[in-house]
């Protein structure tokens, strides 16, 4: 199935990922959908847009939960938003270059309700490590593996 829709749970989503994603979208004349609580500057482009949503918990995964469309790719780093457009026949990829499939995101849910657990009793996990140059180079591979079905169908 064809990629229709690039959609970015836009606010956490690191500059240098959209910029991949602004070129990608261009050059494959894909719509990309930059979704936030914040206004966002993006190039002048056909195919990229912004949806500015009003602030709150998970408004913005909830808009991409409500528009995505089977078939559609979501960037995001929010595993419940991934688990949702998962089960709405979308695909999901992190910024990280991750990608969530049926079969991984029980077990990646599992351990964000761990790690939450462990937070909410004091215990100080640290965040992710800083967007690297290995990190962005696995995004744009799996992106690009992700966009050429679309290139063929």
């Amino acid at each position: 199935m064809p990629i229709h829709t690039l959609w970015v749970d836009a606010d956490a989503c690191p500059v240098v990922i959209k910029e991949i994603l602004y070129r990608a979208a261009g050059r494959l004349e894909i719509p990309l959908v930059l979704v936030a609580n914040q206004p966002l500057q993006v190039p002048g482009s056909r195919h990229i847009r912004t949806v500015q949503v009003a602030a709150g918990f998970d408004v913005a995964d909830n808009y991409i939960v409500q528009q995505a469309q089977p078939g559609d790719l979501v960037i995001t780093a929010d595993i419940p938003l991934a688990d949702e457009v998962i089960s709405k026949g979308c695909t999901a990829l992190s910024p990280r270059g991750d990608l969530y499939t049926k079969e991984n995101i029980r077990q990646r849910l599992n351990m964000r309700d761990f790690m939450d657990t462990l937070r909410s009793s004091g215990v100080n996990t640290g965040g992710p490590p800083p967007l690297n140059h290995g990190d962005r180079q696995a995004f744009a591979n799996q992106l690009d593996r992700l966009l050429s079905r679309h290139k063929r169908e």
